[in-house]
């Protein structure tokens, strides 16, 4: 099959959009309706250190690095950082109470492994090449 290597690259810029905003929206909810200390408080309650400062961290990055994500800047680097925060939720949060997100169960893990595969597909795609 003889593809455009322009239908690919809009496809994976649509796909870099949509993730970029998928994980803005993350980010921008917890500041917006105050849900940082929580998460922070609850980081702390797993005895995790500085819960609060990881919870900062993870919703600064989540709302100031997927602008620079979208615009296609250090692609690769933000896709393993964003892979590895939501590799960390499946472990703490959505492995725990199963597969499905919703219907045959509640907070699964299936959407969080969806963003991962895709972080991690737009990753390979703009890893760093090696110069000969």
């Amino acid at each position: 099959m003889n593809e455009s290597p322009h239908r690919a690259q809009r496809v994976l810029l649509l796909q870099r959009l949509l993730i970029s905003g998928l994980i803005a929206a993350h980010g921008w909810a917890r500041w917006l309706h105050d849900a940082v200390a929580p998460f922070g408080a609850w980081l702390d309650g797993l005895g995790w250190p500085f819960g609060l400062a990881i919870a900062w961290g993870i919703t600064a990055v989540e709302i100031l690095g997927t602008p620079l994500l979208a615009a296609g800047f250090l692609t690769f680097y933000w896709c393993l950082l964003y892979a590895g925060i939501y590799l960390m939720g499946i472990i703490l949060v959505h492995a725990p109470v199963g597969w499905f997100v919703v219907g045959l169960g509640r907070n699964g893990m299936e959407y969080s492994v969806l963003l991962i595969v895709c972080l991690l597909g737009l990753a390979y795609q703009h890893a760093p090449r090696k110069s000969h």
